[in-house]
């Protein structure tokens, strides 16, 4: 891409700086917490299934998600982590200056305000524990590009914000409880979100080392770190055990097309080893993780 077509602060150029395909990252969680909750309404009162709060949920993640890639992109600029002669990830909006310092702050400002003011509905249906659920993934979002990611926790917040807080607070808006079958699912849904990460640590493992940041990637290995992208899959698409316990055994089947296309992307992952070459294993990855959780709501509904 010509970066001089790219216009300052153009439609175009906020596009590319809100990074559409990691809303997959953001919808899968939503996609499995929801269908759970879909599947289990039938136990409870017949209105106990709100539609309208799931699309609140999606909406809410959506802008999260757009949010913390707007933040990343500021702080990575300001802090100097985005040299655009080295930068081996896709290009970011602050440092090719595709966007202003000063527009990014007012959007940044604008998302923050805009997830709330989504959020702010989900109190009707899952109570004022919603005001707290929404304050932590705020400030989560901040703490996550200017300081724990450096301090190789980045792994442990996708887990919990993109895994566990997500697909369980979308069960307990619909039905106001959580099953253990809900929160291992959570964790099965954290890990696959986290090989997005593995992978994106990895292509920048040597970069990250000169600059003294602590990634998860940097602190074990290349070839441990490779194993655990690896694992990461293998590991969830086993925690789906618990939906064929529960009496979804498809839910533990299709996910199978996942493992197998991540496998796939592992053994390129191996190949390719560094260098830019990585963004197609990256993207790969998105497109896994959406076929996950396509899969596991299928077979759940199934």
């Amino acid at each position: 891409m010509n970066d001089k077509v790219i216009k300052t602060n153009s439609a175009w150029a906020w596009l590319l700086a809100a990074r559409p395909k990691t809303l997959s990252g953001a919808a899968v969680p939503v996609l499995i917490g929801t269908t759970l909750a879909y599947i289990d309404a039938r136990f409870y009162t017949a209105n106990n299934f709100s539609w309208v709060a799931a699309v609140l949920c999606l909406l809410f993640a959506f802008i999260m998600q757009i949010d913390a890639n707007f933040i990343n992109d500021f702080f990575d600029y300001v802090n100097g982590n985005d040299d655009v002669s080295t930068r081996l990830g896709p290009r970011r909006a602050c440092a090719q200056g595709w966007v202003k310092l000063d527009s990014m702050k007012r959007a940044i400002a604008g998302t923050t305000v805009l997830a709330c003011v989504t959020g702010l509905p989900l109190i009707y249906y899952g109570g004022l524990e919603m005001v707290l659920i929404g304050a932590i993934c705020i400030v989560g979002c901040f703490l996550y590009t200017t300081h724990l990611a450096s301090l190789g926790l980045g792994d442990l917040l996708v887990l919990v914000f993109f895994g566990i807080l997500p697909v369980c607070i979308c069960y307990y808006v619909q039905l106001h409880t959580c099953t253990w079958t809900v929160f291992i699912g959570s964790v099965a849904t954290g890990l696959v979100i986290d090989s997005m990460l593995i992978v994106n640590n990895y292509r920048d493992r040597e970069q990250d080392r000169d600059a003294g940041k602590q990634t998860l990637v940097v602190r074990l290995g290349d070839q441990i770190s490779l194993r655990l992208y690896l694992a990461s899959g293998v590991i969830a698409w086993l925690l789906g055990i618990c939906y064929w316990i529960n009496g979804h055994l498809l839910a533990f089947i299709l996910p199978v097309i996942y493992l197998v296309l991540h496998f796939f992307t592992y053994l390129k992952i191996k190949r390719i080893d560094h260098g830019k070459a990585l963004n197609a294993c990256l993207g790969e990855t998105a497109r896994n993780i959406l076929i996950y959780g396509i899969t596991v709501a299928l077979g759940l509904l199934l």
